[in-house]
């Protein structure tokens, strides 16, 4: 591990934003440095399906002339990247297919909201076939790869954001959680993700996205930047489902504000899941040092079961119907996953009156998890049951084994999907084997505010930014 430095290159995300606007670099430099370290790092790493860099460039040298005239934007010259379920006006979205498919008309509205607060899009990051697995690898691209250790998956179904981010390649980037899809690799790679409340973002075109199950939201480095990130992107396109209420303050405002004396719930228990269930101890060990910290911090920390029930029932209908209905996106003899396929037949049998019963549940299965606040204020959980899986943990295996990997290693996040609630990982600390391990901190409904306030305290102890890979 190596500390940070002060280069303009490696600055987070505010800090690269304040230097452009100090004039103390340009866009230019900051563009053409992260289109640099992503070409020497994509025959390892591979966090990108398709770099912009003809773009990128021209918009830089356009957001110089506009810092130059003064103009001031939240992110004006700063490179991001994109997940590729996003749609770019005129680039593929391939969402982790082979493809080729039709190139996208229009920009999504979280790619209108992030131009419009001045970002520079350098490329779609990587993601496994309609990011099914927390494994990001596919005929369509190849493996990514963990920054911390090449043998390892950075996680999915955002890993390519997470290890572009966690490699110092971009300051921060968007990523999308169906069922934990930013939280795991941000936990897989010593990153903060960010799990809004669903809507929070606009997954526009799409008025929802997987039945309500999927949220977009960032990965980065601090709290402070994925907060400044989530304002950038807060807001909704007129025909979308979820609206949720504004916030009261920018979330890089509550980012600084002391949480106050908080109840929080050590909830080790997961969900059910169709496998055997075992927390590793590592990751146990690591989630448990951190609910002694938030002691040290002056919360009060109690044990605590989440009464999750049979959630499965609710989430497996959306999920495998929104698979079905991305692979119906995809032109005719389109080269597809078997075990994607699978799933895709697996919607269309759930897509009548199961799928229909799991949308009718959400109010009753929102009730019975809210109790779980009546005396916590915030759960905190580990993000996942294990340390980072090898590159070729699911390689070759049929759909049932790849269930079996997947539910086995990452049972804890997909019930907050259902729920549609916010979760925010933090970086918990590292295996023996160097490997990064995350916690997650969970709320109720509309309850980033607070996710965010107790992440940012937990940061100035914990320092994890301040800790890179080799």
């Amino acid at each position: 591990m190596t500390t940070t430095t002060t280069s303009p290159a490696t600055a987070g995300l505010a800090a690269q934003a304040a230097q452009l606007a100090a004039g103390e670099t340009t866009s230019r430099a900051l563009v053409d440095a992260a289109l640099q370290r992503i070409a020497e790092t994509q025959p390892t790493i591979n966090a990108f399906r398709v770099v912009l860099a003809e773009s990128a460039r021209a918009e830089a040298d356009e957001a110089d002339r506009r810092l130059a005239a003064g103009e001031r934007l939240p992110l004006l010259g700063v490179p991001v990247a994109v997940k590729d379920d996003t749609d770019i006006a005129g680039e593929e979205t391939r969402f982790g297919v082979a493809g080729p498919v039709p190139p996208a008309t229009a920009d999504a509205e979280l790619v209108v909201r992030l131009r419009a607060a001045g970002a520079i899009i350098v490329g779609k990051t990587t993601t496994p076939e309609i990011g099914q697995w927390p494994i990001t690898v596919g005929e369509g691209f190849g493996i990514t790869r963990n920054p911390w250790n090449l043998a390892y998956t950075p996680g999915g179904s955002s890993g390519g954001s997470a290890a572009a981010v966690a490699a110092g390649l971009v300051p921060a980037a968007v990523g999308s959680d169906g069922a934990g899809s930013v939280r795991i690799p941000a936990a897989w790679t010593g990153l903060v993700g960010i799990k809004p409340q669903r809507g929070r973002i606009s997954t526009w075109p799409d008025a929802e996205a997987f039945h309500g199950l999927t949220c977009n939201g960032p990965l980065a480095r601090t709290v402070g930047d994925a907060a400044l990130l989530l304002d950038v992107l807060t807001g909704n396109h007129p025909d979308e489902l979820h609206r949720p209420l504004a916030p009261d303050e920018p979330y890089a405002v509550a980012a600084t504000r002391d949480p106050g004396r908080l109840r929080i719930g050590l909830a080790l228990n997961p969900p059910w899941v169709a496998t055997h269930r075992r927390l590793d101890p590592e990751v146990r060990r690591e989630v448990v040092r951190l609910a002694d910290v938030l002691r040290g911090l002056g919360h009060e920390v109690v044990e605590r079961t989440v009464p999750y029930g049979p959630v499965g029932v609710i989430f497996m209908p959306r999920s495998m119907n929104g698979v079905r209905q991305w692979v119906g996106r995809f032109p005719k003899g389109t080269a597809i996953d078997h075990r994607t396929r699978e799933n895709a037949r697996t919607g269309w049998v759930l897509g009548g009156p199961a799928l229909a019963l799991s949308r009718a549940l959400d109010g009753a299965y929102r009730r019975w998890i809210g109790r779980s606040f009546r005396d916590c204020d915030v759960i905190l959980a580990p993000t996942t049951a294990n340390p980072p899986l090898a590159v070729e943990a699911i390689d070759g295996l049929t759909n049932f084994q790849t269930d079996q990997v997947v539910a086995g290693a990452c049972p804890y996040s997909y019930p907050w999907n259902v729920l549609g609630w916010p979760g925010v990982n933090v970086p918990a600390g590292f295996t023996g084997a160097g490997l990064p391990i995350g916690a997650t901190l969970l709320g109720p409904e509309n309850g980033e505010a607070r996710l965010i306030s107790l992440a940012a305290q937990l940061e100035s102890v914990e320092r994890w930014h301040e800790r890179w890979p080799a």
